[in-house]
């Protein structure tokens, strides 16, 4: 027991995370053993989880200052889009991809913090409206057309592209909250915010910086997203908001595990684990309804586990 407590935090954190990884793969493979958990199905989930994975480390920038986007498979869904045009139509290859899609993203993010800022309305109210926006924008540019990317152009869809790209990802968030004033002043506003305003920081300023950092991590989210499946579809009426639940399920997990000083590392092998569950679904032959009772419950678990209410708090 004393060895126990003089692990270091992040020590116990990796414990406890590789312990649900462990958990998960052992009960659906008991339950399964002849079509789930091979070592080529680790990977197979564990590659679909990168996409997941890269939106839900740029989304933790934003939640981790308390504040929420309803606007996450817009976003995606436009970004990927007008990354494909340009790669296709106007014949920029990889960069039209790339560089089309973190732009739109960012831009996105941009206008998301902009109207918060402007409108103080919550950030829920606004980024749910604006998603609207931004599905009929989406669905204009794709002029109600499927947008295909072709084979050549799916190199981030596979091994080693969508590795690659998600490391450097990982790399780029880790450096900007370890390493830089930005990450500082996120854990400040996140921790509390009227004292980070007290202590002279610019709040409004920064937390429109992390809602563009957060969607332009979106846009590389679309570009695996697109490579992954090779095609998208614009679709309105809210409907984009079904891609939202499983990136902010893997930002819980960094939330519920920043108190061990790993949060990022929490988000990675966050959504390896919920890939793990949903494909242990699909093996067992357990209808979608399920599936999403499975989910639903799984976010509600997470989001009581990283939520401290204090003693007399009003809950909103």
């Amino acid at each position: 027991m004393d060895r126990i407590q003089n692990l270091s935090g992040a020590t116990k954190g990796y414990i406890v995370l590789f312990s649900l990884v462990i958990l998960s793969w052992l009960i659906f493979k008991i339950l399964t053993p002849d079509n789930f958990g091979s070592y080529s199905n680790l990977l197979s989930y564990f590659q679909a989880s990168l996409i997941a994975t890269v939106g839900a480390i740029g989304f933790y920038f934003v939640m981790d200052m308390g504040l929420f986007d309803f606007s996450i498979g817009a976003n995606i869904i436009l970004s990927a889009i007008i990354g494909c045009q340009l790669a296709t139509t106007f014949e920029l290859g990889y960069f039209g991809l790339i560089a089309g899609s973190i732009a739109t993203g960012a831009l996105v993010g941009l206008c998301n913090g902009y109207f918060y800022v402007k409108l103080r309305i919550p950030s829920m109210i606004v980024t749910a409206g604006l998603a609207l926006i931004y599905e009929s924008v989406a669905n204009y540019m794709a002029g109600g057309v499927e947008q295909t990317l072709p084979s050549s152009l799916r190199a981030f869809g596979s091994m080693p592209g969508n590795i690659i790209l998600a490391f450097i990802t990982f790399i780029i968030a880790y450096g900007i909250l370890n390493y830089t004033k930005f990450g500082t002043y996120t854990y400040a506003i996140g921790s509390d915010e009227f004292v980070a305003k007290n202590m002279g920081i610019n709040v409004d300023r920064f937390k429109v910086y992390a809602f563009i950092l957060s969607g332009a991590f979106f846009g590389a989210m679309a570009v695996l997203t697109i490579s992954y499946g090779s095609s998208m579809v614009a679709v309105t009426g809210m409907s984009s908001m079904s891609r939202n639940f499983i990136p902010t399920m893997g930002c819980f997990f960094g939330l519920a595990f920043m108190k061990y000083g790993i949060p990022l590392q929490a988000i990675i092998l966050g959504e390896f684990i919920v890939n793990i569950i949903f494909f242990g679904f699909i093996s067992l032959g357990a209808p979608t309804a399920i599936q999403d009772v499975i989910t639903g419950l799984a976010l509600l678990v997470i989001i009581t586990l990283t939520t401290k209410v204090t003693k007399g708090e009003i809950v909103k």
